[in-house]
């Protein structure tokens, strides 16, 4: 049985932001899984990694900002510790546009982007902020500053110091609300520190630290009434595993729609996927059923860590399950292949909607998908009449 959902606390307000999910047209393949998550589960070997970004429109102040950025179109520039660690790893990246070109295409004028946010400094988030003018200021999580000169001054840092020249560089003050010149209303959102950007109740940022120093996630106020909101978390979970389930949102007995379908089944259908057909993917790896398939794996002596601080992300893992179970919150994780099944992307719509579409419930379980080959569900037809949902 689940337990009581706890309530985040967030203050009510009739100011909502407009949000639109970008693909940037990036996409990593050949991320190896064990690297960010544990203990591991068979046939779900690989990452599968495509990169969003999120345009953040303030429809009656008429501002507009970026989460995220996405890998940078001209590959060429990263810095040398960043290519040597692609090229270690034998991944492959594809980069089409640099979202700069993605909002001029669909007719957004990047010189009205106020700012842009790095959820945290890894180059599948920090994109290219010289294809945006200047006067486009670049906010950043606390800490952010301890890791500078960037490259070429630190020829060992995967910041890019061309990345930050010629910009007001902001960061972040969970403490005392310090905004560059500006003071936000510190705050706290669930168990988050948090800082209201607009100071209206419509988009706060979010203290999520762990993966990276840093690091930062964001929660847009979709719509007031009845309130929902749209949580990007950034780089904060690497798969919706890392979550799900939790003691607030157990595996439901019956799953729908079924993840494995081909294509996306209604809600209605009485075609569904029994939850226990999972259970021994937690038994066989000693997860306990009322909790999230993964966790962060610690670095092993002489191996390399791919997160700041381990326990310290356990402990941001936690606080985003208590936003998570809330069906009035739509998670959108920067690499959450799930997504492209069921939202609209921009330039075709916007996010906002997303409670009215019942997009939550389409999304939720979906990643279960990835773990076919561990639970034998290679062919949906036969599992179907295996699982008696035969006609």
């Amino acid at each position: 049985m689940a337990e009581t959902l706890p309530d985040l606390g967030i203050p009510p307000s009739s100011h909502t932001v407009d949000v639109s999910i970008i693909d940037t047209t990036a996409t990593i393949r050949g991320i190896p899984a064990h690297l960010f998550l544990s203990p591991p589960i068979k046939g779900h070997d690989w990452l599968a990694a495509p990169i969003f970004s999120f345009l953040i429109q303030h429809p009656n102040l008429k501002r507009s900002i970026i989460f995220d950025l996405g890998i940078r179109k001209d590959l060429q520039s990263l810095s040398p510790p960043v290519l040597a660690q692609i090229k270690t790893f034998g991944s492959t990246l594809h980069v089409e546009k640099d979202v700069s070109e993605i909002l001029g295409d669909a007719g957004v004028d990047v010189n009205t982007i106020e700012a842009i946010i790095w959820s945290h400094h890894h180059f599948d988030h920090t994109g290219n902020p010289n294809t945006f003018p200047s006067t486009t200021s670049l906010i950043v999580g606390p800490g952010f500053k301890t890791m500078l000169p960037g490259y070429p001054t630190n020829p060992s840092s995967a910041i890019l110091e061309s990345d930050l020249a010629n910009r007001q560089l902001i960061e972040l003050d969970f403490e005392s609300g310090k905004c560059g010149t500006h003071h936000l209303n510190p705050l706290t959102i669930g168990r988050f520190r948090a800082l209201d950007y607009f100071r209206d109740g419509s988009f706060y940022l979010l203290d999520t630290p762990g993966h990276t120093i840093g690091h930062i996630s964001a929660l847009a106020r979709a719509t007031a009434s009845p309130p929902s909101f749209i949580l990007l978390t950034g780089d904060a979970i690497h798969h919706p595993g890392e979550i799900r389930p939790s003691k607030y949102l157990p595996l439901p007995a019956d799953i729908l729609p079924d993840p494995f379908a081909p294509d996306p089944h209604p809600l209605e259908s009485h075609y569904g996927c029994p939850g226990a057909v999972f259970e021994p993917l937690f038994a066989g790896r000693g997860r306990p059923v009322c909790g999230p398939v993964y966790e962060v794996p610690r670095a092993g002596k002489g191996e390399e860590a791919f997160n700041h601080d381990v326990d310290e992300l356990l402990e941001t893992v936690e606080k985003l399950q208590e936003a998570d179970a809330h069906d009035n919150v739509f998670v959108a994780a920067a690499h959450d292949e799930a997504l492209l099944d069921h939202v609209v992307f921009f330039p075709d719509g916007k996010m906002n909607e997303f409670a009215a579409k019942r997009w939550v419930k389409r999304v939720r379980w979906r990643f279960l998908r990835d773990f076919a080959g561990a639970v034998g569900k290679l062919d949906h037809e036969v599992g179907r009449r295996h699982w008696g949902h035969e006609e």
